[in-house]
């Protein structure tokens, strides 16, 4: 078992913190005065110049340095955060995420415009801040007056260099809160031939003039708190000279003596407070606990939380696959035999090999939030480039897939975001006229339902235009012209391939290649899709989607000779093929409870060979409102379904999604209910023409 390449897992760790930045850039658009989201930003830029730096990302360290020192003036509250900052922010922290992933890809001369921009943003406001401040300088006065700063004494961990922190940029960075004064503390360091110099032996007593609260300094060691020891005891007396901008460790031992001869005065005023520091101290160890037990969490978390690359996740899922293909052997052997024991084993192993089977498949599922965080961007740009104001809501962010469904699930929502956005919701000008309001809305929720996953794009835009899409179709000859056909059937011509109702040629639409392939990528991962419109009040497009492609639940039957499985999921309900039934070999309609279900006899489809049992069967399948029945000479029963991908040779049978490993060694197809129902919809079609004519 090879390492993982730390710069891999450098990638790993950083997109996660682009996530976190991207969210965090994205709601500062929406909630400009959230102090918290500013921090969030902040943290993840700060620990993602850190580890560049770490691993030898040396551009990123300085491009995400530059990036930090320009954003500090929103963290200060000298600025408010802007849509035009907001835009420049996230293209700063795409060119970051080039400069990690395809550094080949960027050019300083893109990293520079952007910081140029960015700077430019930032200093836009520097002739208005001052007057703010102004204005504001006599109030903080008083304020000032009660707490000079604080008192910090800093031990760090001996081997805190080797992890790649450096002490002097932490001290630094709090130098940033205000002047400071600091003292090296050298009892510990030892002498030079006992000297490891990968080790640190300083400790740091150090003063800080800044009324700043204690979550600032806090955030200043964010990243080393388990490797450190931090005593903090406020500074309440101002008796001390002016504080001078100092950042100065000595490291010449002249130099102490005229410094403390300097800080006299100060010195002999912080002896005072010396005798009464338990006091303070304990103050801050009463507001400790509740810090200490977030890192007691987040310890908790992190040893709870191992990190697996997804291919040794689908190389366990294979191996589950087979032994769920064994165990159904096994089981076949033993009811074949009169053996108890074997039979007792034979239901152990098939209790095991299901509880393996589920846990496998839990490790697999992926909360969907992780797919919906990635479109808010998508939101955002398309909003500005299309001038559309839109509000971007989700739900249903905790609903579980499998990460191999998640993958493919991401193209199709993009095809359905853009053109809710560029077709479905109106520019400002005609929704004002509508009487709505200016901001468009688009709505992504996800929710179980039973064994599939429903996924839906909603807006509240102008609905589709039904007249325009059926000019269209006649237009290209996909329907006789005055052909009577339903709503439903008329927007399903929107999947056809090369079909489109934009009226120019645009980069977001007019061509034609969109909703074909949601259609076909949702079928082919066993789903269907349904849509909705209400004129003048937006469209709905639902998904519905499996748990998982791996295994599934099915039904097995018999047509023949031959042995199928129906996936469960699609499965209503089972009937017997009644003789009136038969009698009506023209219409092919079935009458369930006063309901008419065309269906289809597989053995005509299979070309089944011998003599139909004189008892049929009717599983009853639907996908959305449609419902077909399929009629079957035998139900065998539920069998556990580990699906195979068919070969490229079987690429154009488009009734069969996949095969599988029966029992006893044999193959037997899995029927694509989709396929199988558009196929019943299209002779029901051509029977109607036949009876018209």
């Amino acid at each position: 078992m090879s390492a993982m390449d730390p710069t891999e897992v450098f990638r790993q760790e950083a997109s996660e913190l682009f996530e976190v930045l991207e969210g965090a850039l994205l709601d500062l658009g929406q909630r400009p005065d959230d102090r918290e989201l500013v921090d969030s930003a902040f943290r993840a830029l700060h620990t993602i110049k850190g580890s560049g730096a770490m691993f030898g990302f040396d551009k990123v360290a300085s491009f995400t340095h530059e990036f930090e020192t320009a954003f500090d003036r929103v963290r200060k509250g000298e600025i408010r955060p802007t849509q035009e900052l907001i835009s420049v922010a996230l293209a700063a922290k795409d060119y970051i995420r080039a400069l990690i992933e395809d550094p080949q890809s960027t050019d300083d001369i893109i990293g520079e415009a952007i910081l140029d921009d960015l700077k430019r943003f930032v200093s836009s406001d520097r002739l208005e801040v001052p007057a703010a401040e102004v204005a504001e300088a006599p109030p903080l006065a008083p304020a000032e007056s009660k707490q000079a700063g604080w008192h910090l004494y800093l031990e760090f961990e001996s081997h805190i260099l080797r992890n790649g922190s450096n002490p002097l940029d932490l001290l630094e960075d709090l130098c940033k809160l205000g002047p400071c004064f600091v003292v090296p503390i050298t009892d510990g360091v030892p002498f030079l031939d006992e000297m490891d110099p990968e080790d640190c032996y300083l400790k740091w007593d150090v003063k800080l003039h800044a009324a700043c609260d204690k979550d600032a300094i806090d955030d200043v060691f964010m990243f080393v708190q388990d490797e450190m020891k931090l005593t903090l005891s406020p500074l309440e007396h101002v008796e001390a000279p002016a504080p001078v901008p100092l950042f100065q460790l000595l490291d010449e031992e002249p130099m102490p003596p005229p410094v403390m001869e300097k800080t006299a005065p100060a010195a002999e005023v912080a002896a005072a407070p010396v005798v009464d520091e338990p006091e303070p101290k304990s103050e801050i160890k009463r507001e400790a606990p509740p810090v200490r037990r977030e890192e007691a969490k987040r310890e908790e978390r992190g040893i709870a939380t191992v990190r697996v690359q997804a291919e040794r996740l689908d190389e366990l899922m294979d191996r589950v696959g087979e032994l769920v293909i064994a165990q159904a052997r096994l089981t076949q052997l033993a009811s074949a035999g009169s053996d108890l024991s074997i039979k007792l084993i034979a239901e152990e192993i098939e209790r095991l090999a299901s509880s393996l089977r589920d846990t496998t498949m839990g490790a697999r599922m992926v909360p969907i939030g992780s797919l919906f965080g990635r479109f808010r961007r998508l939101v955002h740009d398309l909003s500005r480039d299309l001038s559309k104001p839109v509000e971007f809501v989700t739900s249903g962010e905790d609903t579980e897939l499998d990460k191999t469904m998640i993958e493919c699930l991401a193209d199709p929502l993009v095809h359905l975001i853009r053109n809710a956005i560029d077709h479905g919701i109106e520019d400002t000008a005609t929704r004002a006229a509508a009487g709505k309001t200016e901001q468009g809305r688009i709505e992504l929720a996800a929710v179980h339902s039973g064994a599939q996953v429903l996924v839906t794009v909603k807006d509240n835009g102008g609905g589709l235009n039904t007249a325009r899409i059926r000019a269209k179709a006649e237009e290209q000859g996909l329907i006789a012209a005055g052909a009577a056909l339903t709503d439903h059937e008329i927007h399903q011509f929107l999947f056809h391939p090369g079909f489109s109702t934009a009226q120019t040629i645009s980069a977001l639409s007019g061509r034609g290649v969109g909703m074909d392939v949601v259609k076909r990528t949702i079928e082919n991962m066993r789903g269907s899709i349904d849509l909705s419109t209400r004129p003048g009040q937006g469209t709905t497009v639902t998904l519905r989607l499996p748990l998982t492609l791996a295994i599934i639940e099915g039904l097995l039957i018999r047509v023949g000779e031959g042995r199928y499985i129906i996936p469960l999921s699609a499965v209503e309900e089972c009937v017997e093929l009644t003789a009136e039934d038969e009698r009506s070999r023209g219409r092919n309609f079935l009458n369930v409870r006063g309901n008419l279900v065309p269906f289809l006899r597989l053995r005509e489809l299979m070309t089944a060979s011998g003599t139909p049992d004189q008892h049929q069967k009717t599983i009853i399948i639907s996908t959305g409102e449609t419902r077909v029945g399929l009629v079957a000479d035998q139900i065998i029963g539920n069998h556990q379904t580990v699906i195979k991908s068919l070969s490229k040779l079987h690429s154009d049978v488009t009734i069969f999604s996949g095969a599988t490993i029966l029992g006893d060694g044999t193959a037997a197809l899995i029927l694509d209910v989709a396929q199988l129902v558009a196929l019943a919809q299209s002779k029901v079609e051509k029977q109607h023409i036949s009876e018209a004519a």
